[in-house]
C-alpha cells in the first residue's frame, strides 16, 4: 500500500501534543512569542552573524591547523563530523549574538525559550523537548557554499509522523516550513576556503609533507594570486609544523622574484595598497598581487 501525502493541521485547528496538552495552532503573526523573538532579531544582522558563526563551526570541525583538512565535503571528513557542525554552531550562535545558554531549550531570546537547530542536509531533528516550541532552523548547503534560516514554532502537528528516533526527534514538514514559518534571511553566501580553488594536483603539492613550509607557501600564493588568504589557511598549509605565519612572512622575497608582492592586513599601508586594487584585507588576511612596480610598504 503506497503512502499518501502528509496532510497537516492548519492554523486555527487544535495541535494534539501529548506532552504539553492540546492547544490551538497559531499563524506566526498571531503568536506573541514569535513576534517578540522576531522583533529582537530584527535589530541585528542575523545573516552576517550566522555567516561568521557557521564559518567558525566548520573551521572547528575541520581543525585544519592540526589535520591539514580544508573541505567539509572531502573524503577525509567522516559523516559524523559533518553532522557535528550543527552541534558546534549552537555555541557559536550564542557567542555571536551574546545570548546565554539557558534551559529549558538552548537559549532565551526576549524572555522566550528558543532552540537552535542546523542541518547540512535537508531537514532538522526536532527533539521532544522542542516540540511546539520556537526554533531557529538553519540549512547549510556546503556544495553551494550558502545558508538560510527560518523561525518556526515546531508544533507536534507540523512534524513528520512516526516514532522518530529513540530521543523522540522528528523532522519538520516541508509544507509547515514553507507556509507557517518566518524566513529570517534568504540564501546567503558562505566564505569559500581558497584551498578548495586549487586543482587536485596543486592541492597535493601545497599540502604535501615535503618540501618544507616556505616552498609550499610560495606555491600556494602563486597558485592563488589575487585571492585573499586568511590566517587559518596558512595554518592549514603548515599543519603540525612550527610557526607557519613566520614562514609566510619569509616567502616575501621569493614571491617578489616571481613578480608578486605579498601584502598583510596587519599593516595599514599594505591594507591601503590592497584597497587600491579593490581588495579589502582584514587584520589577519594576506594576498599576493602584481603591483606593476609599486612599493609594497612592507612592515
Amino acid at each position: 500500500m503506497s503512502r499518501g501525502r502528509l496532510v497537516l493541521q492548519a492554523p486555527g485547528e487544535v495541535c494534539v501534543n501529548t506532552l504539553g496538552g492540546d492547544h490551538v495552532l497559531l499563524a506566526p503573526e498571531q503568536d506573541s512569542e514569535m513576534t517578540a523573538v522576531l522583533d529582537w532579531l530584527g535589530h541585528r544582522d542575523v545573516a552576517g552573524l550566522y555567516t561568521g558563526a557557521i564559518a567558525n563551526a566548520i573551521d572547528y570541525v575541520l581543525d585544519g591547523p592540526r589535520t591539514g583538512r580544508y573541505d567539509l565535503l572531502g573524503a577525509d571528513v567522516h559523516p559524523g563530523e559533518k553532522a557535528s557542525v550543527g552541534a558546534k554552531l549552537e555555541y557559536e550562535v550564542l557567542r555571536s549574538f551574546s545570548l546565554p545558554k539557558e534551559p529549558p531549550l538552548d537559549t532565551l531570546i526576549a524572555g522566550v525559550p528558543v532552540d537552535i537547530k542546523a542541518t547540512v542536509g535537508s531537514n532538522w531533528s526536532i527533539p521532544a523537548e522542542a516540540h511546539c516550541r520556537i526554533c531557529i532552523c538553519t540549512q547549510i548547503q556546503m556544495g553551494k557554499s550558502r545558508h538560510r534560516s527560518w523561525l518556526v514554532r515546531a508544533h507536534r502537528s507540523w512534524l513528520y509522523r512516526g516514532a522518530g528516533n529513540r530521543d523522540g526527534k522528528r523532522g519538520l514538514a516541508v509544507h509547515a516550513r514553507d507556509h507557517w514559518s518566518v524566513p529570517l534571511y534568504d540564501w546567503t553566501p558562505l566564505p569559500v576556503n581558497p584551498l578548495t580553488l586549487l586543482t587536485t594536483e596543486q592541492a597535493a603539492r601545497v599540502l604535501a609533507q615535503r618540501p618544507g613550509q616556505e616552498p609550499r607557501l610560495t606555491m600556494m600564493f602563486q597558485f592563488l594570486e589575487g585571492h585573499i588568504i586568511p590566517r587559518s589557511v596558512i595554518s592549514t598549509v603548515g599543519a603540525g609544523k612550527h610557526d607557519p605565519l613566520r614562514r609566510a612572512r619569509n616567502v616575501r622575497a621569493s614571491l617578489e622574484r616571481a613578480g608578486l608582492t605579498l601584502l598583510c592586513g596587519k599593516f595599514p599601508q599594505q591594507r591601503d595598497l590592497a584597497a587600491a586594487h579593490k581588495i579589502t584585507l582584514g587584520p589577519e588576511d594576506w594576498v599576493a598581487l602584481r603591483m606593476d612596480g609599486e612599493h609594497n610598504g612592507a612592515g
